[in-house]
């Protein structure tokens, strides 16, 4: 019989040329090779094999509390970085913790690779430990979900998960993978592994068809007020977006998946009157963007005057809710170049009126945002607004490189006009709560010399804040801020607004810079605003640190005033609806 200490010995080493390597080291080796540098997770029997391999090979582990921040985490290195994020979690309850995270990758189409543990496969139907229908369980929220069963398989399935969660065939989004704990144990002939499956693969970038580039052209050189809107597919074309818009002439609005793509200062930004734009552009370019709830679902409603024209990696957002009259499948950098050059001195029949009146009203709208950060009023209990956080952060006279990140409900309405950091992240499109802590660590890991700041509402932060000990065990030198007001507040807010009671919204007066101290970290309680610019500079010199500060309940985000808690019929937010009430012929309620 073989022993455990032997396969470690051959494993260690990863063999000789003529040597037999188990299952579990032919995994962590691909992680390697894939230049995965960390992963995340939670420790468990059923992939200790692999856990234990990956360490020998120098791959960092960054243990965490809970299997879903260890998802959020991948999710959020994914994304930071455009490297595959890669997640390892135990059989049973370490596979259904991750799904609300899993959930949120999907949404987000994010490459996370999720490597799951099973039970053996001579247990199969006998009710072994931890025994749960984990494939089908993530199927819905995933590009793929398989056991992979078969030992001399498994580098040629890794190597088509991986290529699958980068969007091969389709959308990217995160993978679902298991091996039983046999499987993992089982050696496989030098013979039957193949580098090809071993080897970095090149992200494939297709061409844009000439013809719909020229179809593009001819809308947009017809247009008078064209506008672009942004997303995920936009992310890594950064230069090629900025060429595109002073080729075009179009103001720009960017979203959740694209902040701090174009440079805050370019003159054709416009999200300060994105209403406007949105209300009267006649040519709208949507890129790498699904027009969700975010975006009206692009619905004349909201879009009234605008033809479409679509450009993405990806079929699924050129299609979704609106089409385009010009739809363009291609690497969006390849786009917009080509559709820049066809472009070049067709300018002519803009409306500079209307876009230097609304450019005007951006610029103005913009600079008053400092001033309104800095002397927004307190509340009736006396505890300071929370964009008096925000001012605070403004004038510590960050880096241009730091990273913001958002978490919360209420508190994201305050975020989006209030933190101005270039590489933003927040709660997302699904409105996924508790991603600050953990987005936070992964982001602190990944770029150690860049600063990291995470706002939170207190109940967001309360879903994953014990992995702070996580941020302190791994060194990972972010600061936390908890905007601190006792409740869930947009949805208190609708119930004191349309119900008429209070109940199951408010929280206690909990002192979360204890909790911070109690793991290692630095922590301080703010209730003074004169306190915070010092508070933050020792958070910043002490990081990983928490601060709680304390903030009224009696600020009213815009999100709460238009509707977002009330959750209107049609459209996300009550203006939105209110017009697509009135382009169906339906009276208002």
């Amino acid at each position: 019989m073989r022993q455990k200490g032997d396969e470690v010995k051959s494993d260690a080493t990863l063999g000789s040329a003529n040597s037999a390597l188990s299952v579990a080291t032919l995994v962590a080796r691909f992680l390697r090779e894939r230049g995965v540098r960390r992963f995340f997770g939670l420790q468990g029997g059923h992939i200790q094999p692999i856990w234990d391999q990956a360490a020998r090979l120098g791959v960092e582990i960054v243990d965490v509390r809970d299997e879903r921040s260890a998802v959020h985490m991948a999710h959020a290195h994914a994304d930071l970085t455009g490297e595959i994020g890669v997640a390892m979690v135990t059989a049973g309850p370490g596979v259904t913790n991750t799904v609300t995270a899993v959930a949120n990758a999907h949404v987000a189409r994010m490459p996370v690779l999720i490597i799951g543990g099973c039970p053996p496969r001579p247990q199969v139907n006998m009710g072994p430990l931890q025994d749960l229908p984990h494939v089908e369980i993530l199927a819905p929220i995933t590009r793929r979900s398989r056991t992979l069963g078969v030992g001399e398989q498994v580098l040629r399935e890794l190597d088509e998960a991986v290529s699958i969660a980068f969007g091969d065939g389709g959308e990217p989004g995160p993978v679902y993978v298991e091996i039983p704990t046999d499987v993992l144990r089982e050696t496989v002939s030098p013979a039957l592994v193949l580098d090809e499956y071993l080897k970095p693969k090149p992200r494939r970038r297709a061409l844009p068809d000439p013809s719909e580039v020229e179809r593009a052209a001819e809308i947009l050189s017809s247009a008078r007020r064209p506008a672009v809107i942004s997303g995920r597919g936009a992310r890594r074309a950064g230069e090629s977006l900025v060429r595109f818009l002073d080729a075009s002439g179009a103001l720009y609005l960017d979203t959740q998946e694209s902040r701090g793509l174009v440079p805050a200062d370019h003159s054709q930004v416009a999200g300060a009157v994105r209403g406007a734009v949105m209300a009267q552009a006649d040519v709208v370019v949507v890129v790498g963007r699904k027009l969700d709830y975010q975006v009206g679902y692009g619905s004349p409603a909201v879009f009234p005057e605008a033809r479409l024209i679509r450009i993405s990696d990806t079929a699924g957002e050129l299609y979704d809710n609106r089409r385009g009259e010009a739809e363009i499948l291609a690497d969006t950098s390849a786009a917009l170049d080509a559709l820049s050059v066809r472009l070049e001195g067709r300018k002519g029949n803009l409306d500079e009126e209307w876009s230097e009146g609304l450019q005007a009203k951006h610029a103005e709208r913009r600079d008053s945002v400092g001033a309104a950060l800095a002397e927004a009023p307190a509340g009736r209990d006396g505890r300071m607004h929370p964009n008096r956080i925000f001012h605070a952060i403004r004038e510590l006279g960050l880096e241009e490189g730091w990273i913001g990140i958002a978490d919360g409900g209420d508190l994201l309405s305050f975020a989006r006009t209030g933190l101005d950091a270039r590489t933003y992240m927040d709660s997302g499109a699904l409105g996924c709560l508790g991603v600050g802590t953990p987005f936070a660590v992964a982001a602190a890991l990944a770029f150690p010399d860049r600063t990291v700041i995470s706002v939170n509402g207190d109940g967001a932060f309360g879903i994953n804040a014990i992995d702070v000990d996580t941020a302190v065990r791994h060194k990972a030198r972010a600061v936390f801020i908890v905007a601190n007001n006792g409740a869930w507040n947009i949805e208190r807010h609708d119930q004191e607004t349309n119900y008429g009671l209070v109940v199951g919204t408010e929280l206690g007066e909990a002192n979360y810079a204890r909790v911070a101290q109690a793991f290692g970290a630095h922590g301080e309680q703010v209730s003074d605003p004169e306190d915070l610019p010092g508070a933050l500079r020792r958070a910043l010199d002490n990081a990983p640190a928490l601060i709680d500060v304390l903030v009224t309940r009696d600020a009213v985000s815009s999100d709460a005033t238009k509707g977002l808690g009330f959750v209107p019929d049609y459209q996300a937010l009550t203006p939105w609806n209110d017009a697509e009430l009135e382009r169906r012929g339906e009276a208002r309620v």
